[in-house]
């Protein structure tokens, strides 16, 4: 990557397609460098498509973040370099949403479980090194893992696995207290992926754009926040 003192860098872990590559996009139209990781076995993503066209401007980096050999290799890989913001874009679900916890198979909440809570979690334990004083640090959350606003049940694993990232988070906060690193717990909302499905009123355009707006209003405020995309604060 061709660096610019002027120009800021974000590592996107999960960039290659859905909302991680929609973040790609929005930060190279604002200017910024992409670090941004895809997983093994695809030659050719979308993100790759973006290092054509922002040519110096992108690097792609390998990363299950589940295999946490690869981790390992990533975190030696990037020695010596440091960020602006490090995101982490992960999510999955079981394979029926409308199972209750009682009624999920153990391998499928174990799946779910280390997707989206623990995994992240390591990748930012791993790579927070790189991140400067005043950087940011930031997880894809969702607003159905807040506690407070449960009132309906439905997708309790996935609730569940959201809501142990964002108490991990708080958690990983409380340990940086009195810096002045700026971390978030960032919400979506509700999107037409695979992942949200067609049922859901929002589009990538819809959020994204916006949710990268919310994460630049972040940077210099230190402390952990729980957001959504247009930048209201959502209960724990």
């Amino acid at each position: 990557m061709q660096t610019n003192k002027s120009q800021k860098t974000v590592l996107l872990i999960g960039a290659s397609r859905g909302l991680g590559h929609a973040m790609a996009v929005e930060f190279l139209k604002k200017g910024w460098n992409v670090v941004g990781t895809v997983r093994g076995g695809k030659p050719r993503t979308l993100l790759h498509d973006l290092a054509d066209e922002y040519r110096g401007r992108v690097e792609i980096e390998t990363l299950d973040i589940c295999d946490q050999n690869q981790l390992a290799a990533l975190h030696d890989c990037l020695y010596g370099k440091m960020f602006d913001m490090l995101f982490v874009n992960a999510g999955t679900t079981n394979r029926d949403p409308t199972e209750t916890v009682g009624e999920v198979a153990t391998d499928d909440f174990i799946h779910v479980m280390i997707t989206n809570a623990l995994s992240p979690m390591r990748v930012i334990e791993s790579l927070e090194c790189y991140v400067g004083e005043t950087g940011l640090i930031g997880v894809m959350s969702s607003g159905q893992g807040s506690i407070s606003n449960n009132e309906t049940g439905m997708r309790e694993v996935y609730r569940g696995s959201k809501a142990a990232l964002n108490m991990f988070m708080r958690s990983f906060a409380a340990r940086q207290a009195g810096t002045s690193r700026a971390m978030v717990a960032m919400a979506p909302g509700w999107i037409n992926t695979a992942l949200g499905g067609p049922e859901a009123p929002l589009t990538i355009e819809d959020s994204i754009p916006s949710l990268v707006n919310v994460l630049l209003l972040k940077q210099g405020k230190p402390g952990l926040e729980y957001l959504d995309y247009l930048g209201r604060t959502i209960p724990w």
